[in-house]
């Protein structure tokens, strides 16, 4: 009996510890909370790759990320999607309203991102006609690609981004604000209608940069 209860105590044990390591001691019970997590504990730069898109580039994407001084909220999307994809876009039009009226009261700067993961597709006049039906401003918010199928998978990896054929021609994917700091590197995820959230966050970071830059 005595042996029973240790073995049963140890299988707790290990059970309980097993649980704590997946779930981030107990702070995530899904995978996309423990990206979130993740991100937040250890920043991810964005790796060096290249990235095309209308008025944009050839350029290297953290090149791209640091070009304009502040922090940048980034999407991932595929232009033919009418699900998330549009609330995404959607939301992304208020950002941009809200960047301009924060920028003429002295906020500080944030740009937008929307970055394809449908390549086949998603030729550069295919981005520009996406951007002209969500009224982009190229000042604020700008569209690329990624031409080399390698380094998407490396970025959608490294950005913890999930895209699954869902057999009808289209994707499955994680949809989400990713809000990448001054120095390129993703460093807080939020929930696509956390939009107040999202932004506030990004000005703080460009707050900070600011503020360390100055002597």
């Amino acid at each position: 009996m005595l042996r029973t209860a240790l073995a049963s105590c140890v299988a707790v044990v290990v059970a309980w510890a097993a649980a704590a390591w997946l779930t981030h001691d107990f702070r995530a019970f899904t995978e996309e909370g423990a990206r979130r997590i993740e991100v937040r504990d250890a920043p991810v730069a964005a790796p060096s790759l290249e990235v095309v898109g209308p008025g944009v580039g050839p350029v290297a994407l953290p090149d791209l990320l640091r070009a304009h001084g502040g922090a940048t909220i980034v999407d991932f999307v595929y232009t033919r999607c009418v699900s998330v994809c549009a609330a995404l876009g959607s939301g992304f039009q208020q950002l941009q309203q809200r960047i301009v009226d924060g920028e003429r009261t002295g906020d500080r700067p944030v740009r937008l991102l929307s970055v394809s993961f449908d390549p086949a597709h998603d030729d550069l006049p295919a981005l520009r006609r996406h951007a002209s039906g969500l009224h982009a401003d190229p000042g604020i918010w700008r569209f690329v690609g990624v031409r080399d199928p390698d380094a998407l998978e490396g970025l959608l990896r490294a950005f913890r981004v999930v895209v699954i054929p869902d057999g009808f021609a289209g994707y499955e994917h994680n949809a989400a604000l990713l809000v990448v700091d001054p120095n390129a590197r993703l460093v807080r995820i939020f929930d696509y209608d956390e939009l107040d959230e999202a932004l506030h966050f990004a000005r703080s970071l460009g707050s900070a940069q600011t503020a360390r830059a100055t002597p």
